[in-house]
């Protein structure tokens, strides 16, 4: 039998026959959470949620996918528009192989290098997007934004941010009443 994966096969399933799995050591902060609501809301699901079917209870336990999921429970607005149904891609292995999958699909997602999303910022700042369009469609707060305009060291980024007045140097000489009192003044 030829192997295929499980992602050719997904599958419309109720939200209520949809449950999490009680070993998923993964968490989501909210501003994340929020981000990924967005993206649904703006891009529809675009990866199906990863279960194991319980044949028994006939339920869909999670392996991966979880916030996926917790998106469309908590959004009426996500569910009303998808029907209540989920794309889910099924695999069939025991309790310890799916833990497994699940650790491995978390930390596959690895991080973003700090470098790379310079560089989306200042190329989305030179297509004219503001920071504020920056910060609502990729999910980061507005220091995150000068932080990482600041590394690629390109002046023209940092044109929306208001800067405060620095203080200037003073040029004036002093004259020499003050500098002997103020070489008086250190040697007491």
């Amino acid at each position: 039998m030829t192997f295929r994966s499980p992602v050719y096969s997904v599958i419309a399933v109720p939200i209520d026959k949809v449950k999490p799995n009680t070993y998923n050591p993964n968490s989501v902060a909210p501003p994340e959470l929020e981000l990924l609501y967005d993206s649904i809301k703006e891009d529809g699901y675009t990866m199906p949620i990863v279960c194991y079917h319980d044949e028994e209870s006939d339920e869909y336990i999670i392996v991966d996918g979880f916030h996926r999921y917790r998106v469309m429970l908590e959004h009426s607005d996500i569910r009303e528009r998808e029907g209540g149904m989920l794309p889910v891609s099924v695999i069939d292995k025991p309790i310890d192989c799916r833990m497994a999958s699940t650790i491995r699909h978390n930390r596959a997602r690895g991080s973003h290098s700090v470098d790379l999303m310079s560089n989306i910022v200042a190329d989305l700042h030179e297509l004219g997007r503001s920071d504020a369009w920056i910060s609502k469609h990729l999910g980061m707060e507005r220091d995150e934004i000068l932080r990482l305009k600041q590394i690629t060291g390109i002046a023209a980024l940092f044109r929306e941010v208001d800067f405060g007045e620095a203080w200037e140097p003073q040029t004036e000489r002093m004259d020499e009443t003050d500098a002997l009192i103020s070489t008086s003044t250190r040697r007491s």
